[in-house]
C-alpha cells in the first residue's frame, strides 16, 4: 500500500515486526541462560548464618530474662527456624540458577511461599508444647529475619561486576594492576 507521500507502508510494518521479533529473541535468550560458577545466593546466606550464630546466646539470655527457660528455648527455636530458612532459600536459588534465570524467578516466588508455609507448620507443630513461649518465639522470628536482612545489606554488592558479597578491600593500598594496564588516579 502506498500513502500520500508515495512511500510503501508495508516495508515499515515488516521492519517493525522484525525488530520486535529480534527483541523477543534477545529476551528469551537472556531468560534461558543459566549461571556458570558459584551462586551468589549461597555465599550471602552462609554469611547471614555466620553473623546470626553469635547472636544466639544473646537472644537466649534476653528470652530467659522475659520468660525464663521457656523463653530461652523459644528464642533458640525461632533463630534456628530463621537460619534454616535462609540456608534453604540459598539452596533453592543455587539449584535454580544452574537451570535458568527464569527458573530462579519462579523458585524465588514459589520458594518464598513454600518456606513461609514451612515456618508456619513448624510453629504450629510446637505451639502446644510446654517449653514454647509464643511471644518470644514470634518476636524472635520477625526481629531475626528483618535484623539479619538489614545487617546483610551493608555487606552485599549491588553490582553485576561483583554479585553477592562485596569484595574485601585491603587496607594496604590499591590492588596490583594487571600487566599492560595503568592505574589512573
Amino acid at each position: 500500500m502506498i500513502d500520500d507521500a508515495g512511500t510503501a507502508q508495508g516495508a515499515s510494518a515488516d521492519q517493525d515486526s522484525s525488530a520486535d521479533q529480534n527483541d523477543a529473541e534477545q529476551h528469551t535468550i537472556a531468560i534461558n541462560q543459566r549461571l556458570e560458577g558459584p551462586s551468589p545466593a549461597a555465599s550471602v546466606a552462609m554469611d547471614m548464618v555466620k553473623r546470626g550464630l553469635p547472636l544466639l546466646p544473646v537472644g537466649m539470655v534476653i528470652g530467659a530474662i522475659f520468660a525464663e527457660l521457656n523463653g530461652a528455648l523459644s528464642v533458640a527455636f525461632g533463630m534456628a527456624l530463621v537460619l534454616i530458612n535462609f540456608v534453604l532459600s540459598a539452596g533453592l536459588l543455587s539449584w535454580a540458577s544452574k537451570i535458568s534465570f527464569a527458573m530462579v524467578a519462579s523458585v524465588a516466588l514459589g520458594g518464598y511461599v513454600l518456606r513461609l508455609g514451612l515456618i508456619f507448620l513448624a510453629v504450629w507443630l510446637v505451639k502446644d508444647m510446654s517449653w514454647v513461649a509464643m511471644v518470644p518465639l514470634g518476636i524472635t522470628i520477625i526481629v531475626t529475619h528483618l535484623g539479619l536482612l538489614f545487617w546483610e545489606m551493608r555487606h552485599v554488592s549491588a553490582s553485576m561486576a561483583n554479585p553477592g558479597l562485596k569484595p574485601k578491600i585491603s587496607k594496604k593500598g590499591p590492588r596490583p594492576v594487571a600487566a599492560g594496564r595503568r592505574h589512573i588516579r
